[in-house]
């Protein structure tokens, strides 16, 4: 698999990604690492797994862009092709375009095999925690979405809307992704990842508010 690894990464090296940091060559690797972990653990098949979460992303369509749905489907063709060109073994290529097709949330199409739960549940892992909050920061300042509202920042009087406001992207899709998982170690670090984010919330609104949160040290001076 090492062989094979070093012409996906090559592939993405020579591929334009666009000016998107929640979708750099980082992104691809922490989604592998992710994804070998959990295949281990649901006993998947990494010749699915590896070049699918390698290559998952493989045509890069922008947030705000109408195609955004189609996005998985046009990655899992191109990825074909350059399967294709390298000899990768046929037997494996239906497998790897379905979990490529099924990963996206915006394609709405339900895994029906267990690499493609674990690539799923990899890629949508990125955006939780401490990477997802910076990766949703980092798009947000890409569509020119400022942090939060500063009249109601929390939407106690006005319905979520991150279009808007970065923090909103939270609750509009974030928090849903950690309960969409479909693993049993994928739904583990989701609920982990989510918890930080609500602490994260926490201590936001402590800042907002002009706030600070009490010193751990219990010594005087």
């Amino acid at each position: 698999m090492k062989h094979w690894e070093t012409l996906f990464t090559k592939k993405l090296k020579e591929t334009d990604l666009g000016d998107d940091p929640a979708h750099d060559l980082a992104h691809f690797t922490r989604v592998v690492a992710t994804a070998k972990a959990l295949a281990a653990d649901e006993g998947a098949r990494l010749e699915i797994v590896v070049p699918a979460a390698w290559l998952h992303d493989l045509v890069n369509v922008p947030k705000n862009d109408p195609r955004r749905s189609q996005a998985s489907r046009l990655s899992a063709e191109e990825a074909l092709r350059f399967l294709r060109g390298v000899e990768y073994p046929e037997a494996f290529l239906p497998d790897i375009a379905h979990a490529i097709e099924s990963h996206s949330y915006s394609a709405g199409i339900a895994p029906r095999t267990v690499e493609a739960r674990v690539v799923q549940d990899a890629d949508r892992l990125d955006g939780l925690g401490a990477i997802g909050i910076a990766r949703c920061f980092a798009v947000g300042g890409l569509l020119g979405v400022r942090f939060y509202d500063p009249e109601d920042p929390f939407a106690e009087r006005r319905p979520w809307d991150d279009r808007v406001n970065a923090i909103d992207h939270f609750h509009v899709k974030l928090f849903k992704t950690a309960e969409s998982l479909t693993t049993a170690a994928g739904r583990r670090e989701g609920a982990r990842r989510a918890e930080f984010m609500r602490q994260y919330l926490a201590r936001l609104a402590l800042e907002i508010g002009g706030e600070m949160a009490p010193s751990a040290s219990t010594g005087v001076g």
